[in-house]
């Protein structure tokens, strides 16, 4: 993936704010933060989402997560941290590289989860029977 810019990253041709890497993972602080130490982690390998990683990558993918999430909420001294991921452009991917965000997140940063809403009645037992045929 020449055009790919997390690529381009792995490869030293563009700079990152690299706070972790090893063999299979980088992660580096996001160019534009939800708040500060916001960090992405991606596999070095290009995979494009969650759908076509191979799970054994995505075991590498998520230690390294774990250790990132505690470094960001030590080092920024942050409440908590959310842990973020969108697969395909409607889900609001932008770059098609596999990458999970680490977002600290702090008391009063004005932040909101997204809204929620209700099954109707019958509904739950419809869509789990759904997702169930297709696991």
């Amino acid at each position: 993936m020449n055009d790919c810019i997390f690529c381009k990253i792995v490869k030293g041709e563009i700079p990152s704010n690299k706070v972790y890497e090893d063999e299979k993972v980088l992660a580096f602080l996001d160019i534009g933060p939800v708040n500060k130490g916001h960090a992405l982690v991606i596999p070095k390998e290009h995979y494009v989402n969650i759908y076509d990683i191979p799970e054994n990558l995505l075991k590498n993918v998520i230690a390294a997560v774990k250790k990132v999430s505690k470094a960001v909420k030590k080092g920024v001294n942050a409440d908590g941290i959310n842990l973020n991921m969108s697969n395909d452009p409607s889900a609001g991917q932008v770059v098609m590289h596999f990458h999970m965000h680490v977002i600290p997140r702090f008391k009063n940063d004005n932040l909101k989860l997204w809204p929620q809403s209700k099954y109707k009645e019958g509904e739950a037992e419809e869509v789990k029977k759904k997702i169930k045929e297709n696991l």
